[in-house]
């Protein structure tokens, strides 16, 4: 029987954040409620899908601890859990600029070298 370290438990814990995270939807969610807490109503709204969808994601975001709510009468709000999840969203966001930016760079540099070889045909 394998036995497993903190580690093993902490980097388990890190890829099912990483499969939470990997929702373009539940991305949209943390982006929206990025500076404020927002009603659920509004924070369809605002991700645009219905409301049943939002709902499944944000039972996802809740049971990973990754969005809070706050009830106000018969609304619900939502907030982000702790301000490093976005930290980590800003990062992976600069790495995927970058990387888009480099890609651009190596296509314009491809493009600009077989329309030199074409001109000297």
């Amino acid at each position: 029987m394998k036995s497993t370290t903190v580690d093993d438990q902490i980097y388990e814990l890190h890829a099912t954040v990483c499969q939470v995270l990997s929702n373009p939807t539940r991305l949209k969610i943390l982006s929206a409620l990025r500076d404020q807490e927002i009603a659920v109503a509004e924070l369809a709204r605002r991700v645009g899908t219905s409301m049943p969808n939002l709902s499944q994601h944000l039972a996802i975001l809740r049971q990973r601890k990754v969005v809070l709510t706050r009830r106000q009468g018969v609304t619900i709000y939502y907030r982000i859990a702790n301000p490093k999840i976005l930290r980590a969203f800003d990062i992976m966001r600069e790495v995927l600029f970058e990387q888009l930016s480099e890609g651009r760079r190596l296509f314009r540099a491809a493009a600009a070298g077989a329309r030199r070889t074409r001109a000297r045909r």
